[in-house]
């Protein structure tokens, strides 16, 4: 494959795990489409085995509000622009994606079957796995959803070992457990009118905080029973998982740009001086001031157009959104049933890291410890990034799929006009 690529950024993962399907060269791409714009990442497999990000693109959107799709014509530009801007970067032709979905459009089902082999002593194959996720996928779906992925989850062998990867492993039977992802039809619809429009098809669609756990959360954290929290500018989601076991997610529709918007409407002042503002002094909690300073408002509409606050009165703004999406996710959890489960809460997004203290709101308002992320490729990654690059990750190291690459051409005279129903897509296990 002949390109010219800038080499943004480089994540040493070795992809390990059982089943995968990956040749040298593949292409992943991911799409989050945010509340204020749309990233797009395009990762490529190396020669290693390792997936190697060569190019990420954003692009300003305003289509999507508290988690809906108001205005699928303007998604659907912001994600032709960021492509078009990949595609000039890469020399690729781009003819498909994944892409996230919030988690207030997402149901969980466990579910988990026996598996019998015919032959112990030939050893488990990958055919057999990819066989039993195919029947515990079996389930009678409610109307008004639709199944958008199988995330397998213990292995257990008929001896009671649990593994990671039974393949090659001699025994006459295993079960398999595995959380059966399903997702609102409608939305699921209109995901696929916004990528028409866009000239493109979707590869797969994974919720936000499931596409992310891997990438926030550190070696230690895998293993515990934690919440991951993606405060973004419009949207907060809630991942629960119990170690690897995919539990709960949902969203609420408050975020980073709601803070601002009480700045700018309490102190009437320009939403751009409340973000600066926001930036500038950002503390979650009043009760850590550790010097009442003036502030010069320079966009305030009163009469006194010098007016100066203390930096009290805007941090108290500050502090009663934090405490308000606190409540909100502490009512959510426990309405649900979850929050006895969690022993740990980890907090990322825009929203929210750029304030201090927010980690000390978070334990205060939930009483579960509560910690900015850690995770060791976190700070590799630009934060308008992680997202659609945790997603690329998550996609790389699914276990046991046939096939994850996305649909890609070069850009040559010769494929230009290849016809992308050529390629057939393959992100279940069929």
């Amino acid at each position: 494959m002949s390109k010219n690529v800038i080499y943004i950024l480089v994540e040493n993962l070795l992809l390990e795990n059982g089943g995968i399907n990956l040749a040298i060269g593949d292409i992943i791409v991911g799409i989050d489409i945010g509340t204020s714009k749309v990233c797009t990442v395009v990762g490529e497999v190396n020669n290693f085995g390792q997936i190697e990000i060569i190019c990420n693109t954003s692009y300003k959107c305003s289509g999507l509000k508290k988690g809906k799709i108001i205005n699928e014509d303007d998604i659907s530009l912001s994600i032709a622009k960021t492509i078009k801007a990949a595609e000039d970067e890469t020399n690729l032709k781009i003819n498909s994606a994944y892409v996230t979905i919030p988690g207030k459009y997402i149901t969980i089902v466990q579910n988990s079957i026996t598996k019998e082999i015919k032959d112990k002593y030939a050893g488990i194959s990958v055919r057999d796995v990819q066989s039993a996720l195919m029947q515990v996928k079996d389930i009678e779906i409610p109307d008004g959803k639709s199944l958008i992925d199988i995330v397998p989850d213990k292995i257990t062998l008929e001896n009671g070992t649990v593994v990671s990867d039974p393949v090659g492993n001699l025994s006459s039977a295993f079960t398999i457990s595995a959380q059966v992802i399903l997702a609102d039809r409608d939305y699921v619809r209109q995901l696929n009118s916004v990528f028409k429009k866009a000239g493109l098809e979707i590869d797969g669609i994974v919720p936000i905080t499931l596409a992310e756990r891997n990438l926030i959360l550190d070696k230690n954290e895998l293993h515990d029973h934690v919440m991951l929290l993606d405060i973004g500018a419009g949207n907060t989601d809630i991942g629960v998982f119990e170690g690897s076991t995919f539990l709960y997610t949902n969203s609420i529709p408050l975020g980073g740009d709601n803070i601002t918007n009480d700045i700018a409407l309490v102190l009437n002042i320009t939403e751009e001086e409340a973000d600066k503002l926001k930036r500038q002094y950002g503390l979650a909690l009043k009760s850590f001031i550790d010097n009442d300073n003036d502030i010069i408002l320079n966009t305030s509409r009163d009469n006194n157009k010098n007016r100066i606050i203390k930096s009290s009165e805007l941090i108290e703004i500050i502090e009663a959104r934090i405490e308000e999406i606190f409540t909100i996710i502490n009512k959510d959890i426990t309405n649900h049933g979850v929050k006895q489960k969690i022993n740990n809460v980890v907090l990322t997004g825009q929203g929210i890291i750029n304030i201090n203290k927010s980690d000390v709101a978070g334990k205060i308002n939930l009483n579960i410890p509560v910690k900015i992320s850690t995770g060791r490729a976190v700070s590799t990654v630009k934060p308008t990034y992680r997202t659609s690059y945790a997603l690329v990750r998550y996609i790389a190291a699914r276990p046991f799929a046939k096939t994850v690459s996305s649909s890609i051409d070069t850009q040559s005279e010769e494929n230009v006009f290849k016809n992308i129903m050529e390629r057939i897509k393959e992100f279940f296990y069929s």
